[in-house]
């Protein structure tokens, strides 16, 4: 099982990779809204500090975490560029060079 966290960071990556593979490329595509679907067994660390974690499951491994409660969890990401140095974020798209119109 991995965090849900670390999930999202590897998407982020993955996604990021792809934005940079789109450089010098003639055909655009705009990224939208990404859904990701997981189940995530829930746990509860105890003592003072008690967090609760998400974990991503694999598929059919729900039986092996019997002292987790297991949950289907949907989110819909909106992927923004935000500029170096910060400023406004942009809408994502995977692209090359800008073109005539483009923000």
């Amino acid at each position: 099982m991995i965090e849900l966290a670390d999930m999202i960071r590897e998407l982020r990556e993955q996604l990021t990779a792809a934005l940079t593979d789109g450089d010098g490329r003639m055909l655009r595509f705009e990224l939208g809204p990404v859904e990701v679907e997981a189940s995530v067994a829930v746990t509860r660390e105890g003592g003072a500090d008690a967090k609760v974690k998400l974990w991503v499951v694999d598929a059919g491994a729900n039986g092996k975490y019997g002292h987790a409660e297991t949950q289907r969890v949907t989110l819909t990401l909106t992927p923004k560029v935000v500029p170096p140095g910060g400023g406004v974020a942009e809408t994502a798209m995977i692209t090359g060079d800008e073109v005539d119109g483009e923000i």
